[in-house]
């Protein structure tokens, strides 16, 4: 097996968060035994807040029963990072990586997969930016993709979270990441014509084989059964 092949896995319909959290632990396990690549999963989540190991509960601004009126999860998370929200319109990557095939580094990790959003971002005439001490990719002051990952035996999982049509007024019902100064943005709201959601996918993967030096096969497209 080519220590950096990438098996590349896409999700077309909304992917619950407890199911995908138990797929990336399999899969996490598989890579660092060798029994199967290097893992992209992409794909969008069902209506979902996820806690990371430094959430704070007040983060969450409604009770979890009004949440649940709302179609609105919640699930705790064995990531880095506070409270975030997924839901549809928004662009989830866990990329599941032997980072001994690259550099045993998660400050060199997080930022590679920041450049990889700055370089997407790129393609639609928007600069992306960096926020001193915080982690994620802002566009004029707002926040347009946040990242929180888990580093186990040094095989990533966890990942990005880029909103491209995603329903903002879902993040009032949080303090996303902990950051009350700082507001979110989408492609939607930041781009006269914004791209679709597999579109948007397409430059990532390809942004994604460019900073990590990887050459990606042919998607698999799946479903849960699969």
């Amino acid at each position: 097996m080519d220590a950096r092949a990438l098996d590349i896995v896409v999700y077309d319909a909304p992917v619950p968060y407890g199911w995908m959290l138990e797929e990336q632990h399999r899969t996490r396990a598989a890579v660092q035994s060798g029994a199967r690549p290097n893992t992209l999963f992409l794909l969008e989540h069902e209506a979902v807040i996820s806690c990371g190991r430094n959430a704070h509960e007040d983060n969450i601004l409604l009770s979890r029963e009004r949440l649940a009126t709302l179609g609105v999860a919640v699930h705790t998370a064995d990531r880095g990072g506070d409270v975030t929200y997924h839901g549809p319109g928004q662009l989830v990557a866990y990329p599941i990586l032997n980072l001994n095939q690259w550099k045993p580094s998660v400050g060199w990790y997080l930022r590679s997969l920041e450049q990889v959003l700055i370089a997407l971002l790129r393609d639609y005439g928007l600069q992306g930016e960096r926020v001193e001490g915080m982690t994620g990719v802002w566009v004029n002051g707002a926040k347009v993709a946040a990242i929180g990952v888990g580093v186990h035996q040094w095989v990533s999982f966890h990942g990005i979270a880029l909103n491209v049509s995603a329903n903002l007024e879902h993040f009032g019902f949080i303090v996303p990441c902990g950051i009350a100064d700082k507001p979110v943005a989408s492609l939607r709201r930041l781009l006269p014509s914004p791209p679709t959601l597999p579109e948007v996918r397409a430059a990532f993967v390809r942004h994604f084989q460019e900073v990590f030096e990887v050459a990606g096969r042919d998607a698999t497209r799946t479903d849960l059964d699969a």
